[in-house]
């Protein structure tokens, strides 16, 4: 009975975790879009319509609004967005009321540079893993080393955060876990030759295809 009930309690377990997994994948898939530099919002008052405005999310994250001033709203959604503006509004309007909405924003997109057969910047449409990143971008030459590709994540406007990658044991199916998904913004460079150090960031203004601000 003991064993029997113990069985019980580890299914019940396994399968709370299994749940658990699955809602925050569901939550992970249907996250809400979040606000990025170039994005270009407008802001509708009901009662104060002199204020209304569109604007540009600079690249610093903040956006600047007549009587608001500026406001950093990278990284929020739309509803978070409209209640930080309201909250900043308040200080200055009775009561006051407005509407958030997205005018422009920037498809998601990747890029791949370095030794591949067409580097580029490509939209990122649905799960994309970084072979297939790189397979895209006319795949790697002879030239390039396969077992030391550089991604860098953005991780703000300014920084990215790098990790290498070993592909080449990827495409002999020793180590699958090292294919990791492309994110919008990430930067793919497959280097020439070994890469000798890596910092953990390094500034996106230096990630460019060809220029290389590491030690090759």
């Amino acid at each position: 009975m003991k064993s029997r009930w113990k069985n019980v309690c580890v299914l019940a377990l396994v399968c709370a975790q299994a749940s658990m997994g699955l809602a925050q994948q569901l939550a992970t898939r249907d996250a809400r879009y979040t606000l990025r530099p170039g994005d270009v919002i407008t802001v509708d008052y009901r009662y104060t319509p002199e204020y209304n405005a569109t604007a540009s999310i600079e690249p610093d994250g903040f956006v600047s609004l007549p009587m608001l001033g500026t406001v950093k709203v990278a990284g929020l959604t739309l509803p978070q967005t409209h209640d930080a503006l309201l909250a900043k509004a308040s200080d200055r309007l009775n009561e006051p009321e407005l509407n958030v909405g997205l005018k422009e924003f920037e498809k998601p997109y990747y890029v791949v540079g370095g030794e591949v057969g067409a580097p580029g910047r490509f939209e990122l449409h649905g799960r994309l893993t970084a072979l297939q990143a790189v397979e895209i971008a006319g795949g790697i030459k002879t030239s390039g080393k396969a077992s030391q590709v550089l991604l860098i994540r953005p991780v703000n406007g300014e920084e990215g955060q790098t990790r290498l990658i070993d592909l080449k044991k990827v495409m002999a199916k020793r180590q699958l876990d090292e294919d990791v998904e492309v994110r919008p913004g990430d930067i793919l460079i497959v280097p020439k030759t070994r890469l000798a150090k890596v910092e953990p960031f390094v500034r996106l203004a230096n990630a460019g295809f060809y220029v290389n601000p590491f030690n090759l």
